[in-house]
């Protein structure tokens, strides 16, 4: 029981870090139709330039005062970042085939990757502990301070991200772009500065799961980004790609499903399935769900566009 609560307690803190990439993938699909591959580098930037920041400020404030401040930079930096990706990119390709865009997304992907490489070098580098290390046992299994954090700070975003949504004029813009934008362009919204709106929110969103991301795991690199990317990609479309509440649904079950399988099922299987296989699990999983319900489980909203 101990293994299995601790899988949960391991499960909700991944599955909330899927959740919050997850969100920026299906807001730009929701809107624009567009999956941005380069999404996954824009958690990567963000971890390594709150890894940058840690670094200067660390010997001159309180940790806790640093992780805010790196938190912040990281998530401007991110932001400018998808802004400048959405207007050079994919702006240019908004009216062409669909695969142009996508193509263009991957190769923004790796051209990413290699600034990264070539700014932070290639080498694995430690990221600095600032809070407290010290776990805290609940029934038998433990939870660090750390994990805490990534917990709250998952909560309030994603309420802060759904009060945006549903209940300020940005949110109701949004709605309207995604179900017509022509429409919606008629009615006085600025589809343009709405996509690149959602851009931003996007980056904001990938860098704070970069950062919690690095604080979790201790290391941050070049090409970090790559698999929680396509991790929190499976999520959108194992809970409807295009929907909000599906994302983070699909974040949290997917990131429970790689726990548990990893860990408990592991045990009882004397290791044969370990962690080094925690991700056939989820990916087997997302077969079957989308063999059952190709519209993910809680389908799409978003209206075909004429």
């Amino acid at each position: 029981m101990d293994i299995f609560l601790q899988q949960i307690i391991n499960g909700l803190v991944l599955g909330s870090m899927y959740a919050l990439v997850a969100l920026g993938y299906t807001m730009v699909y929701g809107i624009i139709g567009l999956i941005n591959f380069a999404h996954g580098e824009v958690l990567m930037v963000g971890a390594l330039v709150s890894w940058t920041v840690i670094g200067i400020l660390q010997p001159l404030l309180p940790p806790w005062l640093v992780l805010i401040i790196a938190l912040l930079i990281a998530c401007a930096l991110a932001a400018a970042l998808n802004y400048s990706i959405e207007k050079v990119a994919y702006r240019p390709l908004r009216n062409s085939p669909r695969l142009a865009p996508l193509i263009t997304a991957i190769g923004m992907s790796i051209l990413l990757q290699t600034i990264a490489m070539i700014i932070w070098k290639p080498n694995f580098k430690a990221y600095p502990t600032l809070l407290p290390s010290t776990p805290i046992s609940i029934g038998g299994a433990s939870i660090t301070p750390t994990q805490i954090m990534i917990l709250v700070v998952t909560a309030i975003t994603l309420a802060a991200l759904m009060w945006l949504v549903h209940g300020t004029k940005l949110g109701r813009a949004m709605r309207a772009t995604a179900e017509n934008p022509r429409v919606a362009a008629l009615m006085g919204v600025q589809p343009d500065r709405v996509i690149s709106a959602t851009f931003i929110i996007g980056a904001v969103l990938a860098a704070i799961a970069g950062v919690m991301w690095a604080s979790n795991y201790g290391t941050v690199q070049h090409s970090m980004g790559f698999l929680p990317g396509l991790k929190a990609f499976t999520a959108a479309v194992f809970g409807g790609i295009g929907n909000l509440a599906g994302a983070v649904v699909g974040g949290v079950l997917l990131g429970l499903i790689e726990s548990i399988g990893a860990g408990y099922i592991g045990d009882l299987t004397g290791g044969l399935l370990g962690s080094h296989y925690a991700d056939i699990f989820a990916f087997i999983v997302l077969i079957v769900v989308l063999t059952l319900r190709p519209s993910g489980l809680l389908g799409e909203r978003v209206a075909d566009r004429a």
